[in-house]
C-alpha cells in the first residue's frame, strides 16, 4: 500500500510545475539560508475538545519531538545550503509576530491562514540571519464533514473538529513565497494532523437508530494517534509518527524542485549576452591576431558561397539549353 502510494506522489510530482508563489529559479536564488521556526500552536482557534489544556500539553510535546526529523528531511531534498531550526518558544514566537488568522475556503478546503507583523517578522529573521523562515502553525478547525463506518455501509454527516497543520514560506519583506495547503498543483490535498471527533455507529446500532451520536475522542485515544509510527518498505516500525509523517510528505511534495534544472532554466539567458560578446569582439581581435578568428570569420562565408554556385548553375543551365534549342529549332513549329 505504502509503494502504490510513492507512486502516486511520483507521479503527481511529475505532472505538477511550480508550487511556489515567485518563479522557481527566483525563490532558489533568493532563499539559500532556510530558518524553520519551531512547530507553533494556535491555542485560540476552533479546539472544542473539553480536555483543551491536556491536548495542547500533549500537542506542543509532539511538536518538539518530531520537528527534527521535518528538518532532517528538508536538508535530505539538497535544495538549501543550510537549514536550521530556530531557537526559542514557539509560544513567545507565535504571540510576537501574529497579526491576524483568518478562516479560508479555498477550492473547497477549508483551512486557517496566518498573516505576520512586518517589523516583528523583520526583525525574526534578521536576528537569526537567514534568508527567509518557516513558520508551522497546529490549530484546531470546525468544518461540516460526512464520516463513513469501518464497513462502509453507514455515514453521518455534521460537523467535525479537527487538528490541522499549516505552513508559509517568508521573506524579510513579508512575501509569501510558498505556503501549504498549496493550491497550483493539479491535485489538491489537505488531510488533517488529528480528527478530535468521530460518529458513534456502535451506539446507534444498538439503540436501533439512524443517527449517529458525534463524540470526542479521549486524549489517551489521540495520544493513541500520535504513536501509530510509520513503517518502512520491510513493514518495519520506525521512529516517524505516521501522522507527522503524513503532514511532512505533504509539504516536501510541494517544497522541493531540482536546483539545477533551475540553474539551466536561467542559464540561456545569460549566455545570450556572452555569446553576443565574443561574436562582437571577434572582428576587433579577428584581423589583428589569432588564427582562430579566422574560422569564426569564415563562418560568414557560406551564405556569400551561396549565391557563386547559384549563379554557376544558372550558367550551366543557359550553356545547355542553348545546343538544345538550336537543334530543336525545326521542331518548335509542330510543338505550337
Amino acid at each position: 500500500m505504502r509503494f502504490l502510494l510513492c507512486l502516486l506522489l511520483l507521479v503527481s510530482f511529475g505532472c505538477a510545475s511550480n508550487h511556489f508563489n515567485v518563479p522557481t529559479q527566483n525563490f532558489a536564488d533568493r532563499v539559500k539560508v532556510l530558518g524553520i521556526a519551531p512547530i507553533m500552536v494556535d491555542t485560540d482557534s476552533d479546539i472544542l475538545i473539553p480536555q483543551k489544556e491536556q491536548l495542547l500539553s500533549m500537542i506542543t510535546e509532539m511538536n518538539r519531538k518530531y520537528e527534527q526529523q521535518f528538518v532532517r528531511r528538508i536538508k535530505s531534498t539538497g535544495n538549501f545550503y543550510t537549514v536550521a531550526l530556530l531557537d526559542g518558544d514557539p509560544a513567545a514566537t507565535f504571540t510576537t509576530m501574529l497579526y491576524r488568522r483568518e478562516k479560508r475556503d479555498d477550492a473547497t478546503i477549508q483551512y486557517n491562514k496566518y498573516f505576520w507583523k512586518n517589523e516583528e517578522l523583520r526583525e525574526y529573521i534578521r536576528k537569526n540571519n537567514v534568508d527567509a523562515v518557516m513558520t508551522i502553525v497546529v490549530s484546531g478547525l470546525n468544518k461540516t464533514d460526512t464520516i463513513y463506518s469501518n464497513t462502509l455501509l453507514n455515514s453521518q454527516k455534521g460537523d467535525y473538529n479537527y487538528l490541522i497543520m499549516t505552513a508559509q514560506i517568508l521573506d524579510a519583506n513579508g512575501t509569501i513565497l510558498w505556503e501549504y495547503p498549496n493550491f497550483r498543483g493539479r491535485i489538491l490535498k489537505f488531510p488533517p494532523l488529528a480528527s478530535l471527533q468521530y460518529p458513534d455507529f456502535n451506539e446507534a446500532e444498538a439503540n436501533l437508530s439512524d443517527q449517529a451520536n458525534i463524540k470526542f475522542k479521549t486524549i489517551d485515544g489521540i495520544k493513541n494517534h500520535f504513536n501509530v509510527k510509520r513503517k518502512d518498505y520491510l513493514l518495519r516500525a520506525t521512529q516517524e509518527s505516521e501522522a507527522y509523517a503524513e503532514q511532512f510528505d505533504e509539504m516536501i511534495l510541494r517544497l522541493d524542485f531540482d536546483p539545477h534544472s533551475a540553474s539551466k532554466a536561467s542559464a540561456p539567458a545569460a549566455a545570450k549576452p556572452v555569446v553576443e560578446q565574443s561574436v562582437a569582439a571577434q572582428p576587433t581581435s579577428g584581423p589583428g591576431t589569432s588564427p582562430a578568428a579566422a574560422p569564426v570569420a569564415a563562418a560568414p562565408q557560406p551564405p556569400a558561397r551561396q549565391p557563386a554556385p547559384a549563379v554557376t548553375s544558372k550558367s550551366l543551365a543557359a550553356e545547355e539549353i542553348k545546343p538544345v534549342s538550336d537543334e530543336i529549332v525545326p521542331a518548335s513549329g509542330s510543338i505550337n
